[in-house]
């Protein structure tokens, strides 16, 4: 029996980090486009699903279930969560139960894409910050751990973490801007 990708994912195989989004990014990005109205929605979605996989990848236990259902569910409460945000916000949206067994899509290019624009934003950022997102955001640790493991001060390694984060997002932001306008 061979490993799953998501063992070898929290175990910061960079390769299986390409496999999981060549493998998921289907099915990923269809349950987005099907349950949020806005292709930018889609992609905000699904990049929080992945980021949301990393972190969570040594929770994966394969006697529980299939790769495939524990990938969904994540997704599902991800969804959920942005549903929510969006209640609050003033904009009433329900989400119904999502079918786990999702057939992928052919939009995995397109997410492929993405991941490759997120993994060059991260080698614009700071190195401590990107070693911040890759040991939390890959290797699935804790700020906490983190800390411990740099010899960062915790209020640093959430620092780090947030204004890493804001500085993808930012990158991100104005590489689509020239192929969809003003990016507004």
């Amino acid at each position: 029996m061979t490993e799953s990708i998501l063992t070898q994912v929290a175990a910061g195989d960079l390769g299986a980090v390409d496999a999981c989004i060549k493998r998921y990014s289907g099915p990923l990005w269809s349950l987005a486009r099907r349950f949020l109205p806005t292709l930018h929605d889609a992609e905000d979605a699904v990049q929080e699903v992945f980021l949301e996989l990393w972190k969570s990848a040594h929770r994966f236990d394969a006697n529980a279930g299939s790769e495939l259902t524990f990938v969904m569910t994540i997704a599902r409460r991800r969804l959920i969560d942005r549903g929510r945000r969006r209640a609050r916000q003033g904009v009433a949206e329900s989400l119904p139960d999502l079918d786990l067994q999702a057939e992928p899509q052919h939009d995995a290019v397109e997410v492929r894409e993405e991941a490759e624009r997120v993994r060059a934003a991260m080698l614009q950022i700071r190195p401590e910050q990107r070693e911040v997102l890759q040991l939390s955001l890959l290797h699935g640790q804790t700020h906490q751990q983190v800390a411990e493991r740099t010899g960062l001060p915790l209020g640093t390694v959430k620092s780090h973490a947030r204004r890493g984060l804001m500085r993808v997002r930012e990158i991100l932001g104005a590489a689509r801007a020239p192929q969809g306008g003003d990016g507004r």
